[in-house]
């Protein structure tokens, strides 16, 4: 099996060679070709020159790996495509650095940077998964390419009932909670939920219902929920985008519209992420807006002829997420450390709670803060000071500041039950008193899904 396009062949160099600028083919001057294979120096790169292909990884990332540990290894480009190592008797190939997408703050940028027509996509707020099946073999892979098989049973059990000997697909898997709503990425990524195996005759919505004209609820493949059984925790289910391999072709050079057509035809529908085909920004905008009516995270805007461009991030796919803001109120500052010494940085954030006349408590941010801002702040939070410490100095709820964040999720360590994903600086709010920031009621619609009044 050849799950991915075939890099030079190369060999450690020697000694004398010198050392490559960053990102580049070539090895560090203390590596040579017999201590790479023994996995004993750091720093190994493969050169171009001909040879049997060696283990390959990131700089930086530890020794050089083995041909029998490569595989295996979490370090993008760690994993030669087409170093084999055994596994069962059988010959693998190792994982692919996945193919990212770039970011753009609504669909109708995304579409200037893939064109149209353009094909829409459902973005799941899962686990990335790469998959791949030889015979009865299945190994599955997450972004950063460890290897997570035996802990993913429904994604194995899935993949063995498709139609096909040699398989390369790439995925997310989610769990989804008896409605069919994605559950929260922490339960997601901990198998922690609480145990949602629909019974035999039951029927969760396929994620394609989140695009329009999407039929009706699909039932769940019975391989996922036969193997949830074994796992006692919430059905993990497995939506593939792409598929990279399939029965001895390689797949990764064509354009998207020749892999999606191919990943049609050998995984079942129930198993598809939503897909549209827009011709325009009004199109894209439906799709966007029917993906987060169902509780998804967004939409990935691809260019239907793009070549799945492995361990790259570039215009052919764009990520288009909600930006949400909320106004809330400083509570307390941290002192800075490093280059921002001296100054307040770290900002306490919480939550109006009418219930009370007091603040909640959601978490703590740094980030968006400029040199100018941050002069600003410690001048002005000093002069709101009730507490100093050498820490954190406490101070009068009274400066209310924009916050954008990517999501709200559940922590026990904040007094509300929840913190901010991603939170990052605005702008401070000189027009606002604390009396006219947002509720905690407010984050509490956000976290169940649904738009604050």
């Amino acid at each position: 099996m050849a799950p991915a396009r075939r890099p030079a062949a190369g060999r450690c160099c020697t000694p004398s060679s010198p050392p490559p600028p960053p990102r580049s083919s070539g090895c560090c001057a203390a590596c040579s070709a017999a201590s790479c294979a023994r996995a004993l120096r750091p720093g190994c790169w493969p050169t171009r020159s001909p040879g049997p292909p060696t283990c390959r990884r990131m700089p930086c990332a530890g020794p050089c790996c083995s041909p029998a540990t490569c595989g295996r290894s979490r370090w993008p480009r760690c994993g030669a495509a087409r170093l084999r190592w055994p596994t069962s008797g059988s010959r693998w190939a190792g994982p692919l650095a996945p193919m990212l997408a770039a970011s753009a703050p609504s669909v109708d940028e995304a579409l200037a940077l893939t064109g149209v027509p353009a094909v829409v996509d459902v973005k799941l707020d899962g686990i990335r998964a790469q998959v791949h099946r030889s015979g009865s073999d299945i190994a599955v892979f997450t972004r950063s390419l460890d290897e997570i098989t035996a802990r993913v049973p429904e994604v194995v059990a899935a993949v063995r009932a498709l139609p096909a000997r040699e398989l390369v697909l790439d995925g997310e898997a989610i769990g989804l909670d008896a409605t069919g709503r994605p559950l929260p990425f922490q339960q997601t990524s901990s198998r922690a939920a609480r145990r949602a195996t629909p019974s035999a005759g039951g029927t969760t919505p396929n994620i394609g219902d989140a695009m329009p004209g999407a039929g009706g609820p699909a039932p769940v493949a019975p391989a996922v929920l036969a193997a949830a059984e074994t796992t006692g925790e919430a059905v993990l289910t497995p939506y593939f985008f792409d598929l990279l391999h399939l029965d001895g072709d390689d797949l990764i050079d064509r354009p998207g519209h020749e892999r999606w057509a191919a990943l049609a035809s050998v995984v079942d529908p129930t198993l598809l992420v939503g897909r549209m085909v827009v011709d325009g920004p009004e199109a894209a905008g439906a799709a966007f807006a029917a993906a987060l009516d169902a509780g998804q995270e967004g939409v990935v805007v691809k260019d239907p002829d793009a070549p799945y461009d492995a361990g790259r991030r570039g215009a052919a796919w764009v990520k288009v997420k909600p930006r949400h803001t909320l106004d809330l109120v400083v509570l307390a500052v941290e002192w800075g450390s490093g280059r921002r010494s001296g100054w307040l940085s770290n900002l306490h954030l919480g939550a109006r709670d009418p219930a009370t006349g007091g603040f909640v408590m959601l978490g703590k941010t740094f980030k968006g803060l400029t040199d100018e801002v941050l002069r600003w702040q410690t001048e002005r939070f000093l002069a709101l000071a009730v507490e100093r410490g050498d820490w954190v100095v406490r101070v009068r709820p009274e400066q209310v500041v924009e916050i954008a964040f990517d999501g709200v999720q559940t922590s026990s360590r904040y007094p509300g039950g929840m913190t901010l994903r991603f939170a990052r600086v605005v702008r401070y709010r000189g027009d606002k008193t604390a009396a006219e920031a947002d509720t905690i009621d407010a984050v509490r619609a956000i976290h169940a899904g649904r738009h604050p009044a």
